[in-house]
C-alpha cells in the first residue's frame, strides 16, 4: 500500500509543508523521513508545520508530530506549528506531548511572519548588538 506523500516546499531559507490530508501511520513515517532528508539535502534552518486541515489525532500521530519537531530542531531547524485546531491541540496536552523550543501560531501567514522576525534576531544576535 502507497501512503500519500506530503509535500514540502522550499520558501528562501525556509520549508513549508501544509498537511492537507489525514495522516495515517505510514504516511506521517514517510513525512517524518522526506522532511528530515529534506532538511539535510537543503541546510534549511528554519520548519512550517501548516496542521490546519487535521482536525483529529491520535497517540501514534501526536507522538510523530512531537517527534518531527524534536528531531527538526536537533538538525538545526526552528520549527513553527500553525494552524492547530482546538481538538489536536487538547489531545497534544492531555497525551501529555511537551513540544519545547517549538513556535505555535495561528496560520500559515502568521507562521511565515514569525519567522521573518526569528531571522532577523538571529542575525542581529550574530552581528554583535545587544538585543532587549
Amino acid at each position: 500500500m502507497n501512503s500519500i506523500r506530503i509535500p514540502i516546499l522550499k520558501v528562501g531559507n525556509v520549508l513549508i509543508a501544509s498537511i492537507q490530508v489525514a495522516l495515517h501511520d505510514a504516511s506521517a513515517v514517510q513525512f517524518k523521513d522526506d522532511l528530515l532528508e529534506k532538511i539535510h539535502t537543503t541546510k534549511s534552518r528554519a520548519v512550517i508545520i501548516d496542521l490546519t486541515a487535521i482536525d483529529v489525532v491520535d497517540s501514534f500521530i501526536g507522538r510523530m508530530i512531537a517527534d518531527i519537531a524534536a528531531m527538526s530542531g536537533l538538525m538545526g531547524a526552528r520549527v513553527v506549528l500553525t494552524g492547530l485546531q482546538p481538538a489536536v491541540a487538547i489531545t497534544l496536552v492531555e497525551l501529555g506531548l511537551e513540544l519545547p523550543n517549538v513556535l505555535t501560531a495561528l496560520n500559515l501567514e502568521k507562521g511565515l511572519e514569525l519567522m521573518q522576525k526569528q531571522e532577523q534576531l538571529a542575525q542581529e544576535d550574530e552581528s554583535g548588538y545587544d538585543t532587549f
